[in-house]
């Protein structure tokens, strides 16, 4: 299966084939010197390419067709995952993925959007766009976690809730208010993490926590640039500018006070090297678990209550 490679990818790319072939004539010539100098090049240019990317080329790199899905890094992160179905109210949702986990060697609830990675994969998780009982599939999951009084872990990786008519007939707004009331007051640490596409009232319903951590090249915003282009100039053909207007990089979310963290990716996005994306993960999670832990659980309801309030700037 033939890899995508993005257009800002290329000169990379490139390069790194005629390393490749350079390699495999390396047997019969010596051109050590000349490889070395070629891989210096390449590390110079990826800097230079992931040093400057723009908003809507971080938006690209999050829907990288190979960028690492919730079910990768929880296997990647040694969790013994214990995946856990149903809401108990009408039936299971696929885009939604949720259980108990190890997390060196601690016990934690684990949910999370899951896409597909084929047509096949993606029809069955419809997308990663979740119906309503996949947000109260979380919600009973996450009150499970409370009476065990285990952490909860979520995972963001939506391009927005499903807008279809049964969704819109179960609840689907219900749902996701309902997430958000009951997330705001659960007794035990939230970290939320957007590993991809963070988008709209599907990403908020389970997006309450007391840390709001991104990965470097992901995006987190009410609307898609897509979306926004659309409704703006009656038009998809503006998406950039859509992009840059919204600010929904890490850096702009940081500096606004909406998330606390951006979680460092291997160089040239987390597809390159999932294993090692995975790693930093972990370890972040850990040491952001670490801390919550010493808080108690009024405190952490408390400042969890105060950081959602404080978002945002207004004037009277």
């Amino acid at each position: 299966m033939a890899k995508t490679i993005l257009e800002f990818e290329k000169p990379i790319i490139e390069l790194e084939k005629k390393i490749e072939e350079m390699r495999s004539m390396s047997s019969d010539l010596d051109i050590s010197n000349e490889i070395e100098a070629l891989e210096r090049r390449v590390n110079d240019l990826r800097k230079s390419i992931f040093s400057g990317l723009s908003r809507w080329q971080r938006v690209q790199l999050a829907r990288h067709p190979d960028r690492p899905l919730t079910m990768d890094y929880l296997e990647m992160m040694e969790t013994d995952f214990i995946e856990l179905h149903g809401d108990r109210h009408f039936g299971d949702d696929h885009a939604i993925v949720g259980g108990f986990g190890q997390l060196d060697g601690k016990t934690i609830m684990f949910i999370g959007h899951q896409k597909g990675r084929d047509t096949k994969s993606n029809l069955y998780r419809n997308f990663g766009m979740a119906n309503p009982e996949g947000y109260r599939k979380a919600l009973r999951l996450m009150k499970m976690a409370e009476k065990f009084d285990k952490p909860v872990i979520t995972l963001i990786d939506t391009p927005g809730a499903y807008p279809g008519i049964g969704a819109e007939e179960r609840g689907q707004a219900e749902s996701i208010a309902r997430n958000l009331f009951e997330m705001c007051r659960l007794r035990v640490p939230i970290i939320v993490t957007i590993i991809g596409e963070g988008a709209s009232g599907g990403a908020l319903g389970i997006g309450i926590g007391d840390r709001i951590l991104m990965m470097e090249n992901t995006w987190y915003s009410v609307i898609a640039p897509e979306s926004c282009s659309s409704i703006l100039w009656r038009s998809w053909e503006y998406k950039e500018q859509a992009a840059e207007a919204l600010k929904l990089t890490g850096e702009d979310l940081l500096e606004l006070g909406v998330i606390d963290r951006i979680i460092e990716e291997p160089r040239g996005g987390a597809h390159r090297n999932p294993a090692e994306a995975a790693f930093i993960l972990k370890n972040t999670l850990l040491e952001e678990l670490e801390d919550l832990l010493k808080s108690t659980p009024d405190k952490r309801v408390k400042d969890r209550i105060k950081k959602f309030s404080s978002i945002g700037y207004y004037e009277e």
